[in-house]
């Protein structure tokens, strides 16, 4: 199981000339601090330390960066879409379950 974003979601017409939608979902993961290095001096550290303090308490400053990872890209036509059974809209978080040859989508 695995949780994908909504990143984008486009009209399109497949080769019959039929109405459809492109739709690309990403996983998001966190990047940890890999690589992240101490500073060699106290003050640096001191300042680390508090802009590392700030991040945490306040949420405009993200305190772990997220990257977009392509994981499917759906090509439906607008029967398909609809028998689907699923409005997707962008931003839209949903958790993925493959399962028997099958795909779910749950939205969280």
């Amino acid at each position: 199981m695995f949780r994908v974003r909504v990143n984008k979601i486009e009209s399109i017409r497949d080769v019959d000339g039929n109405l459809g939608k492109r739709i690309e979902l990403v996983e998001e993961r966190e990047m940890g601090n890999y690589g992240v290095m101490r500073p060699p001096t106290d003050e640096a550290k001191m300042v680390q330390d508090v802009l590392s303090a700030i991040q945490q308490q306040m949420p405009m400053f993200p305190q772990r960066q997220q990257i977009a990872v392509p994981k499917i890209l759906l090509f439906l036509t607008e029967s398909e879409y609809d028998s689907l059974g699923i409005t997707f809209d962008v931003n839209q978080v949903y958790e993925v379950k493959l399962t028997n040859q099958g795909i779910q989508f749950t939205k969280v």
